[in-house]
């Protein structure tokens, strides 16, 4: 399946609601495509899809869009300026659960907390609706920002009534809203700081991602917990602003390799694999140096086009290579 065949599945899979897959596990190729990258069209539709909360066999908890697939971090959701999402949830555990959205529109009723009676009891459905707008002028003349941006959600009522136990054990997930125009990725990985693990993984286990050089790649981060971090990729770098590309040569936006990220922060960015620096094994890691020596770490393996990584004996990493997560 090439580079513009794979996005074409993961939108159809995202924006349709369809539940033929809950995660894309490929070994990426070399890109086929040699000419400019496909952009987000103009939202505006309105789209559903159902997600269930799980409790998973190791005692961490999962959202998952088929029953019995839960994974964590939780489904991708791509969403374009504009577009309305109902999501039909249903809380297959044995406490109360349920879905709270950043930097979306929704109304009181699809908050997810307690407070406002929006959660979901043991075996409930509940549907929330996520509605997002495209940048404009209000009526007094002032500026309204579009809802672009890599966002997130997570449960708000598990253990306590900001759903601390929730997500600790793993009820978290990523949200891209595009702008008309935004550049599309060829993949797209989401990585959480949660404490002090990734993506809830054991210490020093990955998760680790696979692209081949020129791969257009896509991360979400996302953090959660009780600490501070700092992401750092190496290798590769990005714009600190809202898509992490410069608009062009007169764009102000530092471009960094290391950002400082807390509880509840969320942000992304694209690379071209390899772009400048060749295959290799490439870290990410927390850079607060005790979070790094626990385990805070990663590997962007990048390969050459015949597959090789050079210098990297995947024996030699104790991390798994993670599935592709949408």
């Amino acid at each position: 399946m090439g580079a513009l065949d794979r996005r074409g599945f993961n939108r159809r899979v995202l924006l349709g609601g369809a539940a033929v897959a809950t995660s894309l596990s490929l070994a990426p190729e070399a890109r086929s495509d040699a000419g400019p990258a496909q952009a987000a069209p103009g939202g505006g539709e309105v789209r559903r899809i159902k997600l269930y909360a799980e409790k998973l066999a190791d005692g961490q908890m999962g959202y998952g869009l088929e029953k019995g697939s839960a994974t964590i971090p939780g489904p991708l959701i791509e969403l374009n300026e504009g577009d309305t999402l109902h999501i039909e949830f249903e809380n297959t555990m044995d406490v109360r659960a349920s879905l709270h959205v950043h930097g979306l529109d929704y109304e009181v009723s699809s908050d997810g907390t307690k407070l406002n009676k929006s959660d979901v009891e043991p075996g409930g459905t509940r549907t929330y609706t996520w509605r997002t707008h495209t940048p404009g002028r209000r009526s007094d003349g002032t500026w309204r920002a579009g809802s672009a941006g890599y966002w997130h959600y997570h449960d708000h009522v598990v253990g306590t009534e900001h759903g601390t136990t929730g997500i600790r054990k793993g009820l978290y997930g990523a949200v891209i809203v595009r702008r008309k125009g935004d550049i599309l990725p060829d993949a797209t990985h989401t990585i959480v700081f949660n404490d002090l693990l990734i993506n809830n993984r054991p210490p020093h286990s990955g998760p680790d991602f696979e692209a081949t050089v020129g791969d257009r790649v896509e991360f979400v981060m996302i953090t959660h917990g009780e600490y501070y971090h700092t992401f750092h990729l190496h290798g590769h770098r990005w714009a600190d602003n809202r898509t992490g590309m410069l608009t062009g040569p007169d764009d102000p936006s530092q471009v960094v390799d290391n950002k400082i990220v807390g509880p509840a922060d969320s942000f992304g960015f694209q690379v071209i694999a390899g772009e400048g620096v060749g295959a290799g094994a490439w870290m990410y890691h927390c850079h607060v140096q005790s979070h790094s020596d626990m385990g805070m770490v990663g590997l962007f393996l990048v390969k050459k086009t015949d597959g090789t990584i050079p210098g990297y004996e995947p024996h030699e990493h104790t991390g798994q290579r993670a599935e592709h997560h949408h």
